[in-house]
């Protein structure tokens, strides 16, 4: 098993994609958190994008893009998170990214970074409807595509535990009226892997950042 490290910012939901996987896998890892407004010299050598997560290979080989980097894992520690079926894969895969969507600017980062109120209703209607679209194509069972955990869960999970943080900071519940959605952000908060995935002062992390940008979100605040 090569040696693996990880790093990133403790706020970042890309790199907990992977940290779900290692942990659902147990393959043993490090990770470093760093101050990305802040970066270590040492940081911009090995991040071609200047972003995270970057994971360390063996200390001499670098990999970014969380998507690479969650799918390196998978490949490495068999059996494999995603669907047998080479169909049924891809269609995860471009659910995958769909989710990547959904957490930019265009997204739950704009939600929490907008700071005029009909920009920041015009990102949650349209998030809302890229979610309508994801509630049609869940399976409606305890995960994305059935009864088993597959890669895709683990892709979904941050944005779905930042939705829950947001419901919970600033009473906005971007699930409302999406059954299928709920239940799966239900049961995946219950998992282990999820709940170690982060640092446990994520939800006060959390909060700040949101202070931090005094938008829209920041007057909801509780």
């Amino acid at each position: 098993m090569p040696k693996l490290k990880l790093i990133s910012f403790k706020l970042c939901p890309y790199v907990q994609r992977t940290v779900i996987t290692l942990l659902t896998k147990n393959v043993p890892y490090e990770i470093d958190y760093i101050d990305l407004n802040n970066p270590p010299a040492w940081f911009k050598a090995l991040s071609p994008l200047g972003k995270v997560p970057v994971m360390q290979v063996n200390d001499d080989q670098v990999l970014f893009e969380s998507s690479v980097i969650q799918e390196y894992v998978d490949e490495i520690t068999p059996p494999s998170l995603h669907p047998v079926d080479p169909l049924v894969k891809a269609k995860n895969r471009a659910w995958i990214a769909f989710g990547g969507e959904l957490m930019g600017m265009n997204g739950l980062h704009g939600i929490v970074h907008e700071q005029d109120q009909q920009a920041c209703d015009q990102i949650i209607a349209s998030i809302r409807g890229l979610l309508e679209r994801l509630e049609q194509v869940h399976s409606g069972e305890r995960f994305f595509n059935g009864a088993t955990f597959n890669l895709i869960d683990a892709a979904y999970a941050p944005m779905l535990m930042r939705f829950e943080l947001l419901k919970s900071h600033c009473d906005l519940d971007v699930l409302e009226g999406l059954p299928k959605l709920q239940a799966w952000q239900r049961e995946l908060m219950t998992l282990d892997a999820v709940q170690n995935s982060v640092v446990p002062e994520l939800p006060q992390l959390y909060r700040g950042m949101i202070s931090h940008y005094d938008g829209v979100m920041a007057k909801r605040l509780k």
